[in-house]
């Protein structure tokens, strides 16, 4: 159904979008370093800055290698998908590629820091949701396909998840160094009921998606990927100390990405 599938531009999309993301990692070290949020009061693992494993200018130089590399990785991506012939194509590709790498710098560095204001979620929604998805879809195809915007939503709602996860581990901090989160804005209760929400539409979305295309039983094998995602909710919401959802970061993500390795098998070799 959707099988123009290519190696080449899967592995290049891949290690492009993990150099998004170590920039991004990077960002977020030195910025919420420099700000002072990462201090004795943080929950999560130690970052290379607030460790001393890192210094200031070293971290520097570790985000401009890593944007140096994203740069060089979207070059050859877009050459792969795109050629000489698509100039027009390849520019508004490029072009996103440079608000990515905006996105993952600007999220915790500078003083009009996104991730401070509470915006953090509507930009993990769109750039590893929308973009994400129908982004390296086009990349395959060379058109925009409706229907991809169900599983683009699911993607997206369950990154946002992820960042949820993470703002309700660092309430606390997050809270007295007056980063504006929108767990910080809402409130635990509330930050739950957000979270139930997002699982909840995603699972939804993808449904909706499957029942649309659906030939057989084996188009629904991805769906086991929301077991151990519900497994997760359960216990994210029964929890009263939200430092201990530190856990459960690593399980959402990686039910994530089952669940697009599932989805791909699901429609691609058994319709």
């Amino acid at each position: 159904m959707y099988s123009q599938f290519r190696w080449d531009i899967f592995v290049l999309a891949l290690l492009t979008t993990v150099g998004f993301q170590v920039t991004s990692n990077f960002a977020n070290d030195y910025g919420d370093g420099v700000k002072g949020t990462d201090n004795e009061n943080r929950v999560g693992p130690m970052r290379a800055l607030q460790s001393g494993q890192l210094s200031r200018k070293e971290l520097k130089v570790g985000i401009i290698i890593s944007i140096i590399i994203c740069i060089l990785f979207t070059v050859a991506l877009l050459y792969l998908s795109f050629g000489t012939e698509n100039l027009i194509l390849t520019l508004i590709f490029g072009a996103l590629g440079i608000l990515s790498i905006w996105a993952a710098i600007k999220y915790t560095v500078g003083s009009s820091a996104y991730g401070y204001k509470g915006l953090g979620d509507i930009f993990v929604f769109l750039f590893f949701g929308l973009l994400g998805v129908m982004g390296s879809m086009f990349l395959y195809t060379k058109a925009l396909n409706a229907m991809a915007i169900f599983p683009a939503v699911t993607i997206g709602l369950l990154s946002t998840g992820v960042l949820n996860l993470n703002n309700l581990r660092d309430y606390e901090s997050d809270k007295i160094s007056k980063k504006n989160t929108l767990v910080v804005k809402m409130g635990i209760k509330n930050g739950k009921i957000y979270h139930v929400f997002l699982i909840v539409i995603s699972f939804l979305s993808i449904l909706a998606f499957t029942f649309m295309h659906y030939h057989n039983w084996k188009n629904t094998i991805h769906l086991v990927a929301f077991v151990p995602i519900f497994i997760h909710l359960n216990k994210m919401w029964k929890l009263k100390n939200t430092v201990l959802l530190d856990p459960e970061l690593k399980k959402l993500a990686l039910s994530t990405f089952l669940l697009s390795i599932l989805f791909y098998f699901s429609f691609n070799n058994f319709s």
